[in-house]
């Protein structure tokens, strides 16, 4: 088992001591007529200088030891991860031609903030790029109705968990807001989605997220295709299924002009709801 530097120094200290002990004990015989206080001093004295150059050789040892990991932490080269983990934020120009999956996590809720912006909304990001706390962007209708946003800009296999809806909905009321809007894109898991359902969140997933940005005008990405990723099965019947849903109700449009799309109501019955939500609250029975 390796030794710690307090085992070794307790080492030396036993060493010292006896170093001490037979040199005191040799000048005390050596010199005749020593008092006999002499001799316990020699050795209450060996103790305790040989434990105070052991405790400080300890530290001395301690301190090197720190002093060389924060070098090297220091000298470490940093090791830069995808990009969608990346907190750093390009222009707003680069943003608006860039595909969603070339985004990073700030990049997307930047890109967020601009389409609610144009939408008519007071938009305050509140956690672009940083440590949020659940909510991303605080929206504010013409009402005054205030909407806690949460964005995650996910690849297609990765699905929320049920754990960041509940993440939302005790967030947003620490920035007093009455509803919750979760935009991903990709999709939620089926526990999430019941959470989403039972605590009125409404979400996004990614095809819808990219029809009301393409409806939009301002975000024109490059028209190049995404490289084939390798997926589970399970969220690629998801995805599709979303899709499939996506273009099933595309033809059906609401009073305001905007398209519809399937969703369920807390009791899990479908019905069509319209994709400006919540500015327009607008639902049609299936």
């Amino acid at each position: 088992m390796a030794r710690t530097y307090y085992a070794e120094g307790r080492q030396l200290a036993y060493f010292l001591r006896g170093i001490f002990i037979i040199g005191g004990l040799a000048l005390y015989f050596y010199i005749p007529g020593l008092h006999w206080g002499f001799f316990f001093g020699i050795l209450f004295g060996s103790i305790i200088v040989a434990d105070i150059i052991g405790a400080i050789w300890t530290r001395k040892k301690r301190s090197k030891k720190k002093l060389t990991k924060r070098q090297s932490s220091q000298n470490k080269p940093v090791q830069t991860g995808s990009r969608r983990s990346s907190k750093g934020c390009r222009a707003d120009e680069l943003i608006l031609t860039s595909r969603l999956d070339d985004l990073s996590g700030a990049e997307f809720e930047r890109l967020l903030a601009l389409y609610f912006r144009d939408q008519g909304y007071t938009v305050k990001e509140v956690g672009v790029g940083g440590n949020d706390g659940g909510v991303d962007l605080v929206i504010v209708d013409g009402r005054g109705e205030k909407t806690a946003v949460q964005a995650k800009c996910y690849a297609d296999h990765n699905l929320v968990p049920v754990m960041t809806v509940r993440e939302l909905v005790g967030a947003k009321r620490n920035h007093d807001c009455i509803l919750s809007l979760l935009v991903t894109t990709s999709d939620l898991t089926q526990p999430a989605k019941k959470e989403a359902e039972q605590f009125k969140v409404d979400y996004w997933h990614g095809a819808l997220v990219e029809q009301k940005l393409r409806a939009w005008g301002k975000w024109q990405p490059s028209k190049k295709t995404r490289p084939i990723e390798k997926s589970g099965s399970v969220a690629k019947s998801v995805i599709s299924k979303a899709k499939k849903e996506m273009a099933a109700t595309s033809s059906v449009s609401c009073k305001c002009g905007a398209p519809m799309v399937r969703r369920k109501s807390k009791q899990g019955d479908d019905f069509l709801g319209c994709t400006n939500f919540p500015k327009c609250r607008n639902t049609r029975a299936i």
